[in-house]
């Protein structure tokens, strides 16, 4: 008959509040490098949708007021 042999595990380390502010730090160093490559190009996209939407908004406009023009015709009898 064999005995099953048990292995005592080490404790684990305790997490200190300097390991997890030490990690968190890392993690934020790399959003914010994301976050300034990111913005450009967003305010770019952003800058664009708000010319298209007031250029759309004219040309309808313009073409709304040309349909509702009334044309006076005078002729001299």
């Amino acid at each position: 008959m064999s005995r099953k042999s048990k292995t005592v595990e080490p404790p684990k380390p305790q997490i200190s509040r300097a390991d997890i502010e030490a990690k968190f730090g890392e993690l934020r160093g790399e959003v914010d490098s994301r976050t300034e490559a990111a913005k450009v190009p967003a305010i770019a996209i952003a800058v664009g949708a708000v010319v298209l939407t007031i250029v759309t908004a004219y040309w309808f406009g313009k073409r709304k007021g040309k349909k509702r023009q009334m044309v006076l015709e005078i002729r001299r009898i």
